[in-house]
């Protein structure tokens, strides 16, 4: 064979060669030898707290994890009801959205899904702890004294304990206030056994508020829980406002924003500091009729001294401050300043505003050289909006 056919030959054989070693690979992957995909692992699910766990602090909740995969459904049920929780944004977490109520048994079945939608399942049931000491709440007595009665727009909501509370902020974040036209609000701590609610500006009028208290299960102390929640539901009423001018001595009543009473008024004498009307923002608090009256710290035969019983009173102060019928001196009315402190009205506008009051509606004095407190009665609106919610202890 010539040089030439010797390199075309050599040329055929290296090309059936490399044809015949592609044809092999081929073969090989369809007998199933080559990088077929492994099966995606099912999701794991991990429920915190564990099966059979005992002893457990209601106050830490639940919490679904799932690894390799998302969480599908979470159910969580205690005595027949289920317990409200919400998933994070990638459904790999589910958290439980208040405390678990003590000494309780609960039970969790959850589901997720790997990414190829292989279903996977936990379950877990468990008892919280019995706790050693407890802690109860109350409303304020004016407010659960009223029950079925209208509330003025500046009621604020007083919640008060049985005992000392050292985790104010985790009792707290336990108290949800709702209402049909929300306005921005904040609680803030009186003392280790009070705290208030408050809002930013005066609730809207005409609506629904219902407070609930999340309490079962809040760790107020060492060792100490909450046991039972309390809900409450209130309406505020029209919107009242009624201010008081004590260098004209005029009292304007708005209902709703219009003008329905402009009545001659007088405030304290100002002759003491005790008879001095305070100025500020109060709220009419509880009323009676009759009232007794004594002055505080003095005896019969004492300068200053009275005990009166007075008609149609509204108490809007813890010093000792009415808005009521006049007495006597019904000279100084729309003249003078005459009281002890008091503000008088005559009788036919002391019944009206008797009769229409309703608590927490807004008193606004002007006039004299003495401040409310923020702390004296239902004075919170006193207090700087922004003092008073930098103070909240979960802020």
């Amino acid at each position: 064979m010539r040089g030439s056919d010797r390199r075309y030959a050599v040329g055929v054989l290296l090309a059936v060669g490399l044809t015949a070693t592609a044809c092999t690979g081929d073969s090989s992957n369809k007998a199933g030898g080559g990088d077929a995909p492994a099966p995606v692992p099912p999701a794991q699910v991990a429920i915190t707290p564990a099966q059979n766990a005992t002893k457990v602090r209601p106050d830490k909740g639940v919490v679904v994890k799932a690894a390799g995969g998302t969480l599908d459904t979470v159910r969580v049920t205690a005595k027949g009801k289920e317990i409200v929780g919400a998933f994070n944004a990638q459904r790999t977490e589910w958290r439980s959205k208040w405390t678990l109520a003590p000494s309780t048994e609960y039970q969790v079945n959850a589901t997720a899904k790997n990414p190829s939608g292989t279903p996977a399942q936990a379950a877990s049931t468990f008892k919280t702890l019995k706790p050693e000491e407890t802690v109860q709440a109350s409303l304020d007595w004016i407010l659960e004294g009223n029950q079925g009665r209208k509330y003025g727009v500046g009621t604020p909501i007083v919640l008060n304990f049985d005992r000392e509370v050292r985790n104010k902020e985790q009792v707290e974040k336990a108290l949800e206030v709702k209402a049909a036209k929300p306005v921005e609000g904040a609680w803030r701590w009186v003392d280790d056994q009070q705290v208030v609610y408050r809002t930013k500006s005066y609730w809207p009028a005409h609506q629904k508020v219902t407070l609930t208290a999340h309490l079962a299960g809040v760790r107020a102390a060492k060792d100490v829980y909450g046991t039972k929640d309390l809900t409450r539901s209130f309406q505020i009423g029209a919107s009242r406002i009624s201010t008081i001018d004590l260098k004209k001595h005029r009292m304007t009543v708005k209902v709703d924003g219009r003008q329905v009473r402009k009545v001659p008024v007088s405030g304290g004498n100002g002759s003491t500091r005790e008879f001095t009307t305070t100025s500020g923002v109060h709220l009419a608090m509880e009323k009676d009729n009759p009232t007794r009256m004594i002055s505080p710290g003095r005896k019969k035969g004492d300068p200053g001294y009275y005990d009166l019983l007075i008609n149609y009173a509204v108490r809007f102060s813890n010093s000792g401050e009415y808005l009521h019928q006049t007495s006597g001196e019904e000279y100084c009315l729309g003249k003078d300043n005459c009281s002890h402190g008091c503000v008088r009205q005559p009788a036919s506008d002391a019944r009206w505003f008797y009769r229409t009051v309703q608590p927490g509606d807004v008193i606004v004095v002007k006039g004299t050289r003495r401040d409310v407190e923020w702390n004296n009665g239902w004075s919170f609106w006193e207090m700087p909006w922004n003092k008073w919610k930098q103070d909240s202890s979960a802020v």
